[in-house]
């Protein structure tokens, strides 16, 4: 069975690393951890997709979290709750099997692990309103009430 936590522990590590370096390259931090924890290619894995998506789609994931994050510039924020906030927004996106509420509560725990004292509950409520609007988002599709990104204007 994967160890998902360890995953995204990693997955934050490679995301950081890229950040801090200003570089995409997070395969040595991968590389790294495989090497002290002989088999769990699995981990490895699941860390490797995590971050492949988050960044390949962090443009996007970025102009998400802006929306919802009221009053806070994402380059305001800690580089830890940004990253574990963008990748949870990936595995909400990207990830279907992952339920939506063990991306939020494995993102509160990490961020409480990681981040400051009052981390846990600005991630938490982030992730919280942007899967609202992710349900509200497909309620809209399956009804057939358009939800304004592809409106005409008036």
């Amino acid at each position: 069975m994967i160890n998902r936590r360890k995953s995204r522990e990693l997955a934050l590590q490679a995301l950081y690393s890229c950040e801090m370096s200003g570089d995409d390259v997070f395969e040595p931090v991968l590389q790294a951890f495989s090497d002290e924890n002989e088999g769990q290619a699995d981990v490895v894995e699941y860390a490797r997709q995590l971050t492949r998506k988050t960044l390949a789609a962090k443009t996007s994931i970025d102009e998400i979290i802006k929306k919802h994050a009221a009053n806070w510039e994402l380059k305001r924020m800690a580089a830890i709750d940004r990253n574990i906030l963008r990748m949870a927004v990936a595995e909400l996106r990207f990830f279907g099997q992952i339920p939506y509420k063990v991306v939020i509560d494995e993102a509160v725990e990490i961020a409480k692990r990681y981040g400051t004292d009052d981390s846990g509950k600005f991630v938490n409520g982030i992730i919280d309103s942007i899967h609202k609007e992710m349900i509200q988002n497909n309620k809209n599709k399956e009804s057939g009430v358009p939800d304004g990104t592809n409106a005409p204007e008036a």
